[in-house]
Order: structure tokens, then sequence, then C-alpha cells
């Protein structure tokens, strides 16, 4: 073996590690300038989540009706459940009262199991907002 191949690996080995202390002394650092309307959209958007009036998912109908009754039948839901949101939705001429905002048809299908056993008439809709 020559002298001259046993030093080029040698050196380029050597190189290698001088180099990669250099490159990983780096310290990377991100500044993110947010525009401070953001956090209050997103609270924003969570309520209307939360109050059924965004999102594309299902709900529960619990009474189509005269508003007296309707407020009666929130009062009654909120008194025996209260885990899903509830409101009052206005269609002339009567009033909805409806129940949770669920993602999928599935979760709508528990909680209606559940729903039932308090709500006889209660069903399933996929409301067009």
């Amino acid at each position: 073996m020559k002298k001259s191949s046993f030093y080029i690996p040698v050196i380029a080995s050597i190189i290698f590690l001088f180099s990669s202390e250099i490159l990983s002394a780096q310290n990377p650092s991100v500044t993110v300038n947010a525009d401070p309307k953001i956090d209050k959209l997103l609270k924003v958007k969570k309520e209307l989540e939360k109050d059924n009036k965004l999102g594309d998912g299902f709900t529960i109908q619990l009474y189509y009706g005269n508003l007296n009754q309707a407020n009666e039948v929130l009062k009654n839901y909120k008194y025996s459940y209260g885990t899903w949101p509830a409101t009052i939705e206005y269609e002339t001429p009567n009033y909805k009262v409806w129940v949770g905002n669920f993602g999928t048809h599935l979760e709508a299908d528990r909680a209606l199991i559940e729903i039932k056993t308090k709500f006889e008439s209660a069903f399933i809709l996929k409301p067009n907002k």
C-alpha cells in the first residue's frame, strides 16, 4: 500500500470532522410576527362552532314548533343532559331545538341513542348553513 493512498482518507476524515463542528455550532431561531387579530378570530370561530353556527356536521333536532314549547324543551334538555350544546333556531314561522354539532353520523347516532330515552321524537339532521 502506498503512503499517499493512506493519507488521503485520513486527511479527508479530519477535514470532515472540523467542518461538521462548524456546521453544528449554529443555533437556529425563528421569529414569528403574527397579527394579534388571529387570536380573536380563533376565539370567534370556536364560539360559532360551539353554538352550531359553523361547520358541516350533524345535529339532533328535539322539537319543532312554537317558542314557548321550544324554551320548555330546551330547559328540560339542559336539566336532563347538558352534555352537548343546545340552541333554539328560528325558521319562519316555527322554532327548532337543536342539540350538538357532531362531526360524523356515528357520533350523532351514539348521542341520539342516549337522547331518545327522554326525547322520543328526536332525529338526526344535517343542517344547511
